[in-house]
């Protein structure tokens, strides 16, 4: 079994932002020469998350207001300045596998992988992708 690692580096407009990976992981599973297997996505940040949806804007402003309702901004919160922030990234996971198959990563129809930054900044980000198989 190989395994190959890689990782992605893009920046972040700030809260709340969407950036498709779809594209980018397809690449690192190239690269990596696998064709049936995994691909294992993990974003290491404790304000960033990573979603598998349909990538379509008025979906993202939907997202976005549910995130707002669920833990608002202004919540009286203890820790300084972007407990929101930390408290949105509970919510959902910081990683994705994917099935590869005949080098393909492999998604249902109207699915993109979606790197969702949830701090109140920009930020530069990187996502580390692990690509398993043979």
């Amino acid at each position: 079994m190989k395994v190959f690692n890689d990782s992605l580096r893009f920046s972040t407009r700030g809260e709340i932002d969407f950036i498709d990976l779809t594209d980018k992981v397809q690449e690192v599973v190239e690269k990596a020469g696998v064709k049936n297997g995994l691909a294992h996505v993990f974003a290491p940040h404790a304000t960033g998350i990573l979603i598998l949806t349909e990538n379509e804007p008025s979906l993202q402003e939907d997202m976005k207001t549910m995130l707002e309702k669920l833990i608002p901004r202004r919540g009286g919160y203890q820790h300084p300045s972007n407990a929101h922030s930390h408290l949105r990234s509970v919510l959902l996971n910081p990683d994705k596998t994917l099935p590869v198959m005949d080098g393909q990563v492999t998604l249902g129809t109207w699915q993109s992988l979606v790197f969702v930054e949830t701090d109140v900044h920009p930020r530069q980000r990187t996502v580390i992708v692990q690509v398993m198989g043979e």
